[in-house]
């Protein structure tokens, strides 16, 4: 049986029912085939690995586009998941999902410690997992499967998860020795990932409720070339450059203090100095050109000078 695949671009062509947009991709060149992270299937992005059975429209999905990105970070989270268990036997995962730049994932690890000093190790053994190109595989599960499979794993948080899915909507990826519970999807295999970068870890409570249990969140970024990496590393060290908090401090313009109150910017001398040069700048402006004057929030003199 033949099916009917659309480009972007209107052309049409056929194919062997179930075939992949891997597959695809390599009949057109094996350089495209190569650079493929994912797919876009009738709109919904799925595994490029994943058989297409019936007449679709397709988009292949590489690293130059946001769902490529996405697709390459969220299995990135599940190779973070897959070291940390490695090296923290016993410990318990919340989610990873892709963010904006990057991810994270949240994980329960008990009695052990985790710090920033153990970011080195862990980014050794993504790297040591990812040169594996171990490939991402989709599986359809019962859910009493999905609920014994986890439960003999003791793993909380992934049986609460399961509270809300039913029979038919129930899947695991495995890539190397790890599986999770995921909707996916994910890139072909671990050897795509080429940079690791852990970035931070934060306090999160699970499910967002102040209520459940405070996790730790590992955020982390990767990329396919290593170069891509020292430019994003170098971008943020920019950024810290011209963080305002840190010119105000500087400059001398404002300061803060916890016991005013948290992010209330405290006016220093420099700080008085330039709201009064452009209180003066609008004034004139005002009465050169005719504008109506907007009253603005007051500036409570008495509280600008420390």
């Amino acid at each position: 049986m033949q099916i009917r695949i659309t480009f972007p671009d209107g052309a049409v062509r056929e194919y062997p029912a179930g075939v992949t947009a891997l597959e695809i991709a390599r009949s057109i060149s094996e350089g495209l085939a190569r650079n493929v992270l994912s797919a876009k299937i009738n709109g919904n992005v799925w595994d490029a690995t994943r058989p297409i059975h019936e007449d679709a429209t397709l988009a292949l999905l590489t690293w130059n586009d946001t769902d490529g990105k996405k697709t390459f970070w969220h299995s990135s989270a599940h190779l973070l998941a897959e070291a940390l268990e490695a090296l923290y036997p016993g410990i318990k995962l919340g989610i990873g999902p892709p963010i904006e730049n990057g991810f994270y994932y949240d994980i329960d690890f008990g009695d052990k410690t985790f710090s920033s000093e153990d970011f080195a190790k862990v980014e050794a053994k993504m790297n040591e997992l990812a040169k594996q190109e171990n490939a991402f595989v989709r599986r359809e599960m019962p859910k009493q499967q999905a609920i014994d499979y986890f439960t003999e794993k003791q793993d909380p948080y992934k049986l609460e998860l399961l509270q809300d899915l039913n029979d038919g909507e129930i899947t695991f990826y495995e890539q190397g020795a790890f599986t999770d519970l995921c909707r996916g999807p994910h890139i072909p295999h671990t050897g795509f990932i080429k940079a690791i970068k852990l970035i931070s870890t934060a306090g999160a409570y699970w499910r967002g409720s102040e209520k459940n249990k405070q996790l730790t969140r590992v955020y982390a970024i990767t990329f396919p070339k290593k170069s891509e990496l020292d430019e994003y590393l170098m971008m943020l060290e920019e950024a810290k450059k011209r963080d305002h908090r840190k010119l105000g401090k500087e400059l001398e313009i404002f300061t803060f203090d916890d016991d005013v109150g948290p992010g209330l910017p405290l006016w220093l001398p420099n700080g008085g100095q330039i709201i009064e040069t452009l209180e003066a700048f609008a004034k004139q402006t005002e009465k050169e050109h005719g504008y109506q004057r907007v009253k603005t929030p007051h500036i409570a003199r008495e509280s600008m000078y420390l």
